[in-house]
């Protein structure tokens, strides 16, 4: 039996909830709540309001965020709408298959992270994607069941309702059913998304999103009425999702089309509460020192952020002004360095270990801006590490 609105086999590197920060929801779409808002274009200000603001990346998920909030939810109440939301009116990368993070601070001056990403289901293998030469097959790991990982979306957005809302988990799905159910208008854009070629590879997604080949065009309205049904069960009782019916139909149907995940995936996977890094930013001009929270591994933002703060710590930024070729060459040569540590050290905390404390510290940082020529552009392809703060890095694993 297929699961109902479950919506694979979308490429997996669609199948990916947005990172939701609950304290404030950065991103495109900015929806207020009346207050004293203001913007003002001409001055390049970000937009501001005096009470909350969700935003995301379309208006009618923050809408929703909207929405639960003016019914007395917190931070956390309008993440978890907005992110169920973004499974109805964004699938292209919201959708309740795929994972995230979440990033909280609460009022009290309390932070914490939310991992619930995607994990490799049990007979997962290191050679599943290659073939009998050991050449990569092209698509193989981003597009069909084979390419599906547990799905996580449900799990984590469900834990931070309950541990860190206000609001009961039926209200804030809520918006998100209702949108399912009625369907939206959609834009010229959302129309011609509709169109990628890989969604016709598959019935069911070629059935959802591209109505058998009657492609749908800008103005129509796209209604999801499996999605709506699956969103009232997870909304019913989200434990149906890994250990229920709901997960049995969801293992079946990608099995039958040469996926992995079976009930035991699903009924194993656990979300992990983690603490968030923690650094400073100290503009060299002024007298401002600014607290910087960020992800932790597995997430690798946290890690690389804190180590380009660090390095552009020493630069006079404010007097080279905003923007200029200047300025941005600096800032580019600290991404520059800091990603090299990125692709390097950074994995999933759970099978490796990374050296976080000395990637992220100011010793480290400062040997890194000695490298940097003001003038010219370093050359990534013989960019060399400072030597005695870090380990060797670690080598691709190997198998026979």
């Amino acid at each position: 039996m297929e699961p109902s609105g479950l919506q694979s086999p979308m490429p997996l590197k669609s199948l990916s909830t947005p990172l939701l920060v609950a304290t404030l929801l950065m991103g495109v779409a900015a929806t207020e709540v009346p207050g004293q808002g203001q913007t003002d274009p001409a001055s390049l200000r970000p937009v501001s309001t005096r009470h909350a603001m969700v935003v995301s990346v379309h208006h009618l998920a923050s809408d929703a965020g909207v929405e639960v909030l003016r019914e007395g939810g917190n931070a956390i109440d309008a993440a978890v709408a907005t992110g169920f939301a973004l499974a109805v009116v964004y699938p292209d990368a919201g959708n309740i298959g795929g994972g995230g993070f979440m990033l909280i601070r609460l009022h009290d001056g309390k932070s914490t992270f939310i991992d619930y990403r995607e994990e490799a289901p049990h007979a997962a293998s290191a050679d599943m994607y290659l073939d009998a030469h050991g050449n990569v097959i092209a698509d193989a790991s981003t597009i069909g069941y084979r390419a599906v990982a547990v799905p996580a979306s449900v799990a984590g957005m469900v834990y931070a309702e309950r541990k860190y809302g206000r609001l009961t988990l039926k209200q804030v799905i809520a918006p998100a059913i209702r949108l399912a159910h009625g369907g939206y208008t959609l834009s010229a854009g959302e129309a011609a998304q509709l169109h990628e070629p890989h969604l016709a590879k598959f019935p069911d997604s070629r059935r959802i999103f591209q109505r058998d080949g009657r492609f749908y065009k800008a103005g129509e309205r796209f209604k999801q009425p499996q999605l709506a049904a699956t969103l009232q069960r997870i909304a019913d009782d989200p434990e149906d999702f890994y250990h229920g019916k709901l997960a049995g139909e969801i293992a079946e149907t990608i099995q039958k089309d040469g996926g992995l995940i079976t009930t035991a995936d699903l009924a194993a996977y656990q979300v992990k509460e983690r603490e968030p890094l923690v650094g400073t930013y100290k503009p060299l001009s002024g007298s401002e020192t600014y607290t910087v929270i960020g992800a932790p591994p597995p997430s690798s933002g946290g890690i690389t952020m804190l180590e380009t703060f660090n390095i552009l710590e020493g630069y006079d930024l404010r007097h080279l002004g905003d923007r200029t070729p200047a300025e941005m060459h600096l800032i580019i040569e600290a991404f520059r360095r800091a990603y090299m540590d990125r692709g390097d050290y950074l994995g999933d905390p759970d099978f490796s270990s990374a050296p976080v404390t000395a990637l992220i510290s100011k010793p480290y940082a400062a040997a890194w801006r000695a490298s940097i020529d003001a003038k010219k552009a370093t050359s990534s392809a013989t960019l060399q590490r400072p030597a005695g703060f870090l380990p060797a890095p670690p080598t691709p694993a190997t198998t026979a």
